[in-house]
């Protein structure tokens, strides 16, 4: 039986690198892993301790130091022999898969935080949209009752206008009539001065 430790160093942390090491320890069938996330001197480091048969182990350091999660940077990959005992892989499995589902458990609230959030947000907003629309009724009240004035003063100038008219067709007509009459009057008075 063989043990190394693995220090991979550079942007190694939330990339999903645990996960990635302990599909390939399975798929070796390697039986003790551990896979740490630590931060040294505000440098972050993932370290790997691995423990099983020889030829697992040497394939297992060489897949770690030439593979890397896509969205990882590594800066460095250092392996040093290690004598201390590793955990089993099931022992690892079961507290990485309780770790994810507390970051994911706390992920959850602070969405339903965010949401909260929103709908209060989205209720301030309602009740802005109901003020502007109690708004927009009484102006639409007043348009109403300024185009009722508006009805009733066109009523009243139509009112003058046939007035008007009615008064100018009577003036003509009595116009005319005086017309009339200084004619018929002025021809009498030329016929009696004999102008005519």
């Amino acid at each position: 039986m063989k043990a190394k430790k693995i220090i991979i160093k550079g942007l190694v942390h939330d990339v999903g690198y645990r996960l990635f090491l302990l599909t390939e320890a399975e798929s070796l069938f390697i039986e003790n892993f551990d896979a740490r996330n630590i931060v040294v001197d505000a440098e972050q480091h993932l370290v790997v301790q691995v423990r099983g048969p020889e030829e697992k182990i040497n394939r297992f350091v060489e897949f770690a130091r030439s593979n890397y999660p896509p969205d990882a940077s590594v800066l460095a990959v250092e392996v040093e022999d290690y004598t201390e005992e590793v955990r089993s892989i099931e022992s690892f499995r079961q507290s990485f898969m309780v770790s994810q589902m507390a970051k994911l458990a706390q992920t959850g609230v602070g969405m339903l935080k965010k949401q909260d959030s929103m709908l209060g947000k989205q209720d301030v907003m309602i009740e802005k949209q109901d003020v502007m629309i109690e708004k927009q009724d009484v102006m639409i009240e007043k348009q109403d009752v300024m185009i009722e004035k508006q009805d009733v003063m066109i009523e009243k100038q139509d009112e003058t206008i046939n007035a008007i008219r009615e008064e100018s067709g009577k003036t003509r007509m009595v116009v005319s009539e005086e017309v009339t009459e200084i004619k018929t009057t002025l021809h009498k008075v030329k016929e009696k001065v004999g102008m005519v």
